[in-house]
């Protein structure tokens, strides 16, 4: 039988109509495949919603309305991109109630969602990361660089509140807008590289495998305008010799299974002529049929509908002790 899953979207930040895409797409497909599901959205102001809910003035007074739907569910599949949702706060959430969850639990994502915090821990397993460093948003004022750099927020997504910085004058509108979306601010060395991605999918049983590399195509930053706009392109799989394709799915399963993450994550690199820079992780990255994580399995033979059901097998109780392990591999 089926599971009943729950998918959840929206969220309290700058990726809400994004993760409304990725929601209404998961949910679309596992009703194709036979699944039984509801929905709940979680507007801008943090109101959980679904039909047949009455309306609600607080969060805490919509949640109490929602739990029902929570309890109802076998697995919850939490497509919010960004702050409380991405970094682990409904992971949190399933991990008290008990209910499976689709994707990294608390700790993985609050982690992969913290751009300082991941470079450190890709250090850690020898896997190179631009040079930078943290500003804090009271001292943007006294901040200065010898290179060019990129400003970005150190826990945001789509590439909100990111800027190149090529001149010593542009640095502080930067910063600027970069504290728009946190209080943490990360300046880092450029790297001229290609840009690549590489998805990690951890299977029902534990076997992690990474699917072909994409390759991005964009003039200039591949800024969150860029993104959406339409006027980058992909190209996967990327073209690549064994070598560089091998380097690059080592490092992400590398990075997949050091930040403890489950489900899929989409982990980007700087593809240099030393080998792969890691760039950044997405531990619930966009989720349509036409995003970037689906068409890098599709290039595998995993079509959509295949994978979205791939994920919800492999829910777990998030924190709960897992005595399964698998083995490392890449390809499908």
């Amino acid at each position: 039988m089926m599971p009943h899953v729950l998918v959840i979207g929206g969220g309290q930040n700058a990726e809400h109509q994004v993760s409304l895409a990725s929601a209404a797409a998961v949910a679309a497909a596992l009703r194709l495949s036979g699944h039984t599901v509801s929905t709940l959205t979680i507007d801008r102001e943090g109101i959980w919603r679904a039909d047949g809910l009455p309306p609600c003035a607080s969060p805490i007074e919509s949640l109490g309305l929602a739990l029902p739907l929570i309890a109802e569910a076998d697995v919850i599949f939490p497509a919010v991109h960004g702050s409380l949702g991405e970094d682990g706060a409904l992971a949190a959430l399933a991990a008290l109630v008990g209910v499976r969850i689709v994707g990294s639990d608390l700790h993985a994502g609050a982690i992969g969602m913290d751009k300082w915090a991941t470079k450190l821990v890709a250090d850690a397993v020898g896997i190179r990361t631009a040079r930078g460093r943290v500003i804090s948003v009271e001292d943007i004022g006294d901040a200065e660089f010898e290179c060019e750099v990129v400003v970005k927020p150190v826990s945001a997504g789509s590439s909100y509140g990111v800027s190149l910085v090529t001149k010593e004058s542009e640095l502080l509108d930067a910063l600027r807008t970069a504290a728009r979306f946190d209080r943490r601010i990360l300046v880092e060395e450029v790297v001229r590289a290609r840009e690549i991605d590489v998805a990690v999918l951890r299977e029902a049983g534990g076997i992690r495998w990474a699917a072909p590399p994409l390759e991005i195509h964009a003039s200039g930053l591949f800024d969150t305008a860029t993104k959406y706009d339409g006027s980058a392109r992909f190209t996967v799989p990327a073209q690549l010799d064994s070598a560089e394709s091998s380097a690059l799915q080592r490092a992400a399963i590398g990075v997949f299974d050091a930040l403890g993450c489950a489900g899929v994550a989409r982990m980007d690199f700087f593809l240099t002529d030393d080998g792969p820079v890691l760039n950044e992780v997405n531990t619930m990255p966009g989720l349509t049929a036409a995003s970037q994580v689906p068409r890098m399995f599709a290039a595998a033979g995993v079509e959509y509908t295949d994978l979205v059901g791939r994920l919800v097998a492999g829910a777990r109780v998030p924190g709960a002790v897992n005595s399964t392990y698998g083995f490392v591999g890449v390809g499908s």
